[in-house]
């Protein structure tokens, strides 16, 4: 359907410029007066038509800068000098937002309109785990960045990471990334209780990055982060696990926050998935309380997601059929396979599970060792965490979730950059491995950037958080990570891989 802009009229316009077009000596002698009813305009991925209507007493050329999917045409007489051009916008099929401008020229004047189109359908797909994991591709953390906090108040800035953009998501999208999660701390943004009023202004930058996501055509998953982790905040299940009066308190704020995060996105497709919670341990890493409390820990844990899920549910809109995903103890698999409870929901199919896996830490975090896998020597690398070992984990997952109907991602993995040629050889191996045994296993894996383009512990930097260039060999692991969940060749497979690890 066409819907017709009003013109605005002008105030002023000359005798002369209303009295003929056809006089060259008369057009060059008048002052210019043009104006356009709007100067922009924002297209649907389905596209579609717009008027754009125009006062002027000179005449003037309209043009399209890019007629493939963009075109103009006049839908009105000229000698009317209320000119109208219809803008023609084809379907976006591609799942990154566009743009482009008509440009309008005359004698002494020049002007422009901006066109945007946005993104392609972006929502989940697939009806079974693994075609889920498909559509989600490769997955890339904003890391360091909405979740970065002080320990009292979260700031997007506080860990050296540059403000997030528009463009930096248009060149994370281009680079093949399928899907970011924007880990959130909402740590100093919380007012009391009862109603646990989250700060407005958080809130919608929040909201301003998930928009971020949607106009490039990436799907993206939003969480409550650093909140919980080593029970430092209120998220303290080492305390809740023993105290019934702290644990009912902790879930009447998870409720109430729950709650306003789903109502300021409840309108959002189902491009937007909610992570209730995120690496949920009493301060030991899954090495606590939790092995000798007799499950308490675990079971606390699982009540937690209850409400999460009950939370956003209970706000209608679209949070009724949201994908909503679910964590066990501290992320870990093997915890997670043995002590996650799937909470109940009131629809089918929309639960999903998530794990981080970067084992072996002191090879992949913490840059002790250089090598891995069977071709490293044995002098530097660890001495668990090969090749079989992370098969073996990722098969339990298939075997527990996967088979059984409950889509799985790995939210966390990575490995950091490397100062040599050999150490970085055998870092490209691992990320390949990984993301090709994620593929085999109907998983889907989300790399860890947190922004440093430096080398060493904690350095996993691929793409500046701010402007969405490349650091360091970026572009090269991303391409390699694509290739090692996307390539579909015959001989392409993790023996192939393993077979052509770095010696």
């Amino acid at each position: 359907m066409i819907r017709r802009l009003q013109i605005i009229v002008l105030s002023v316009v000359t005798t002369m410029g209303m009295a003929n077009w056809g006089c060259a000596s008369e057009e060059s002698a008048l002052t210019p007066e043009v104006k356009l009813a709007t100067t922009e305009f924002t297209f649907s991925n389905s596209g579609g038509e717009e008027i754009l209507g125009i006062q002027t007493n000179v005449p003037l050329e309209v043009m399209s800068n890019d007629e493939s999917w963009c075109t103009v045409t006049k839908a009105s007489e000229e000698s009317t000098k209320e000119l109208q051009y219809t803008i023609t916008i084809k379907a976006n099929e591609a799942a990154t937002a566009r743009e482009t401008k008509v440009t309008i020229s005359g004698t002494g004047y020049t002007g422009e309109v901006a066109i945007t189109q946005k993104a392609g359908e972006i929502s989940m797909s697939g009806e079974d785990a693994i075609s889920v994991a498909r559509s989600l591709g490769l997955g890339w953390n904003l890391g360091n960045q909405m979740d970065a906090n002080n320990g009292v108040i979260s700031n997007e800035t506080a860990w050296s990471n540059p403000v997030t953009t528009q463009d930096a998501f248009y060149k994370i999208a281009a680079s093949g990334i399928k899907t970011v999660r924007i880990p959130v701390t909402w740590l100093g943004h919380i007012g009391a209780a009862p109603e646990y009023k989250i700060e407005a202004a958080w809130m919608n930058r929040v909201s301003e990055i998930v928009g971020y996501a949607e106009k490039a055509g990436v799907k993206a998953i939003i969480n409550i982060f650093h909140d919980g982790g080593s029970s430092q905040h209120w998220l303290n299940i080492k305390d809740a696990a023993t105290n019934a009066t702290l644990n009912t308190q902790i879930k009447d704020q998870l409720k109430a926050m729950w709650t306003q995060i789903a109502e300021q996105f409840k309108d959002k497709g189902d491009f937007l998935i909610f992570e209730g919670l995120n690496e949920i341990h009493d301060g030991k890493w899954g090495w606590g309380a939790n092995l000798t409390d007799g499950g308490k820990q675990y079971a606390v844990l699982n009540e937690w997601i209850q409400v999460f899920v009950n939370a956003v549910r209970a706000t209608g809109g679209n949070n009724l059929n949201r994908y909503l995903s679910v964590p066990g103890y501290v992320t870990n698999p093997e915890l997670t396979i043995k002590y996650l409870k799937l909470p109940t929901d009131i629809v089918a199919n929309r639960l999903m599970v998530a794990v981080h896996f970067y084992a072996p830490t002191d090879y992949t975090l913490e840059d002790k060792f250089s090598e891995w896998g069977h071709t490293a020597a044995s002098d530097k690398k660890d001495s668990y965490g090969d090749e079989a070992d992370m098969r073996e984990i990722f098969s339990k997952l298939k075997v527990k979730f996967v088979d059984n109907g409950i889509p799985v991602y790995i939210g966390e993995f990575g490995c950091v950059h490397r100062s040599t040629e050999r150490a970085e050889s055998f870092r490209k191996y691992y990320l390949e491995y990984l993301c090709k045994a994620a593929k085999t296993y109907g998983l889907a894996p989300f790399y860890w950037d947190n922004g440093s383009s430096k080398t060493g512990r904690e350095c996993s930097g691929l793409l500046n958080h701010g402007t969405g260039d490349y650091l360091n060999n970026g572009k090269e692991i991303i391409n390699l990570m694509i290739k090692g969940i996307t390539n579909e060749e015959t001989t392409y497979t993790l023996e192939s891989i393993y077979n052509e690890a770095p010696r």
